[in-house]
């Protein structure tokens, strides 16, 4: 039985396209082969290959593994470290209570 991929969004694609191309920068930037790389990562060549292409079909954590063989795993945890339109969502919707008034102790 076929499973029903889900489109993903022109932009969101491009982004995913530019993140492949980073890595494959970061690769050849530590004068690691592709073979090397997929090895130690754990995937196949093949994977790799997608991966360096920004295919939305391999799964997030054969780029991670990836990223952690070429010792950039650090980096995934700046992903929506400073979420400045969630914040700012947050702090629209925070509603103060008002507190009773203090007893007087006679």
């Amino acid at each position: 039985m076929k499973t029903k991929k889900n489109p993903i969004l022109p932009q969101a694609k491009r982004t995913l396209e530019m993140f492949g191309e980073n890595i494959k920068l970061a690769r050849l930037r530590r004068k690691l082969s592709m073979e090397q790389v997929a090895e130690r990562a754990g995937i196949s060549r093949s994977t790799l290959v997608k991966i360096e292409k920004g295919d939305d079909s391999v799964s997030m954590g054969s780029y991670f593994q990836v990223l952690f063989v070429m010792r950039l795993d650090k980096d995934f945890l700046d992903v929506a470290k400073d979420d400045v339109l969630g914040r700012k969502i947050q702090d629209a919707g925070l509603v103060t209570k008002q507190r009773a008034p203090k007893r007087t102790r006679d």
